[in-house]
């Protein structure tokens, strides 16, 4: 059993990358896993301040909101699930906060396996990349990381649209095989 820790960069909730990170609670779930879903849209998350107050001060931040909380979920989970829609080819505002904030405690976030989500109006891969690489970059500084796997919901717009496309039945299959 692994304990999986899914972060919901949707400001929608039922959205679609939400809906996508639903399914694959399901499988993880049903695999027997150990999984719990954070809302962005749910929680406070401010900006980093690069004011430097956590290194000095044990990974604790001037900033006092719901981040440290999250946190310290991302420190015990082994997997790590972040899912977002793609806005102008990145990630949304709440996610890339996040991101910013585990400068908190980047250095004690190891050994992770990391899931990706995306999803995006267009039909094609490509307008994901800059996405993707956003995601890539905050495991990439995180020792030990390893990418197991991306879902793109492509060709999805409106509120719920991504119930009628294959990467439902992928996120489960995902989340099943964690």
């Amino acid at each position: 059993m692994k304990k999986v820790l899914v972060i919901s960069g949707s400001p929608r909730k039922g959205g679609n990358s939400d809906l996508l990170c639903d399914e694959f609670i399901r499988g993880a779930r049903e695999a027997g896993n150990e999984v719990e879903k954070v809302s962005l849209a749910e929680k406070k998350v401010g900006f980093c301040r690069a004011c430097y107050y956590c290194r000095d001060h044990s990974g604790e931040c001037v900033v006092k909101d719901d981040m440290g909380e999250i946190l310290n979920k991302m420190l015990f989970a082994d997997v790590i699930v972040l899912a977002s829609p793609v806005y102008f080819y990145s990630i949304d505002a709440q996610m890339k906060a996040l991101i910013d904030r585990t400068v908190a405690k980047w250095l004690q976030i190891k050994n992770k396996e990391f899931y990706y989500i995306m999803t995006s109006a267009e039909n094609s891969k490509d307008v994901m990349d800059c996405t993707l690489e956003c995601f890539r970059g905050l495991a990439a500084c995180l020792e030990g990381s390893r990418e197991m796997g991306v879902i793109y919901g492509k060709g999805v717009y409106q509120k719920g649209e991504i119930k009628n496309k294959s990467a439902m039945l992928e996120a489960y299959k995902m989340g099943a095989n964690v």
